[in-house]
């Protein structure tokens, strides 16, 4: 099997298309959402992102990429279509989700971060603005279950970064049909697709929607929290070879200082994001030395609500 299988078959037998569904009601946007082992969160974050929605309203694409759970399954639902693939790899279930959208704005989302309708409504509207060819939510960090160590480690990184995120980190970009024309087609081996959207656009092009909120489930564990740094630093490295330098920028010990000196974090905080940051590069730099290629996955620790 080479291509994408409809796991409810043609669209007109089961899964209707949403003009049919709503009476002649055509899609406001469309959701592109790739998943691989994702059968723990993927029915909740569907309802949840489906919850008031008026029927055909959003034009929602699953694939299931690579899958060895009951990700498929548990996707289907009245509305959604759902794509199968054998072939691993995000940059791959995109490129095979955006093919058969039918509507701009396109969101991306990702199958473990969690969106709700008002949220997609609020970033359609922003992406109508002039000028406008990107947008993305604001994120919060559900910490539930997270160990204390990374939690720490989390809470640093997160207001070190918030400056430079932009549309990447939140699990979630919007493209207008202007915009998907500057990232697609999508390098299929990239590692950050969303660094390489975020680098796609001028920062005038690209806004981040206070009105919407992404809610992103970090690693639960330090371990977790490092394979996944492992992944986003060569991702990073790919990118400025790609000619679209990654959003994060270098850490500067002066503005984790400024954390220390304006009470957001404690000085034990700070010491120990500093401390996993040095082995999170350690380890970066002999994965490298080695050759190791880095592939796109899950982390289970953080998209399972029963993984620790």
């Amino acid at each position: 099997m080479n291509g994408p299988v409809d796991e409810d078959g043609p669209a007109d037998e089961g899964v209707p298309v949403a003009a049919e569904s709503s009476g002649g009601r055509r899609p406001v946007v469309g959701v592109v959402m790739p998943a691989h082992n994702e059968e723990a969160v993927i029915a909740g974050g569907l309802d949840r992102l489906l919850a008031g929605t008026a029927p055909g309203e959003f034009d929602v694409v699953v694939v299931a990429n690579a899958c060895s759970d009951r990700t498929a399954q548990a996707a289907r639902r009245a509305g959604v279509r759902v794509l199968e693939t054998p072939v691993p790899g995000k940059a791959n279930a995109l490129r095979l989700g955006d093919e058969v959208c039918r509507t701009f704005p396109r969101v991306y989302l990702d199958a473990d971060v969690e969106l709700d309708a008002g949220a997609v409504r609020a970033l359609a509207a922003a992406a109508g603005r002039p000028g406008v060819l990107a947008c993305a939510p604001d994120s919060v960090l559900d910490l539930d279950g997270v160990g204390r160590l990374a939690r720490r480690v989390h809470t640093v990184q997160d207001l070190l970064i918030a400056p430079f995120r932009a549309l990447a980190g939140v699990g979630v970009y919007v493209l207008t049909e202007e915009g998907h024309a500057r990232v697609f087609p999508m390098p299929s081996d990239v590692i950050s697709d969303d660094g390489w959207v975020h680098g796609s656009f001028a920062p005038h092009e690209r806004v981040v929607v206070p009105e919407a909120r992404s809610v992103v489930r970090p690693p639960k564990t330090v371990s977790a929290h490092l394979r996944r740094r492992v992944r986003v630093r060569l991702g990073n490295r790919q990118l400025a070879v790609l000619g679209r330098p990654a959003p994060e920028g270098r850490l500067r010990l002066s503005s984790l200082g400024a954390l220390v000196a304006g009470r957001r974090v404690s000085p034990l905080d700070a010491g120990c994001y500093l401390a996993v940051m040095l082995l999170d590069r350690a380890l970066t730099r002999i994965r490298a030395l080695r050759g190791g290629g880095v592939q796109w996955g899950m982390d289970v620790g953080s998209r399972s609500r029963a993984g620790g």
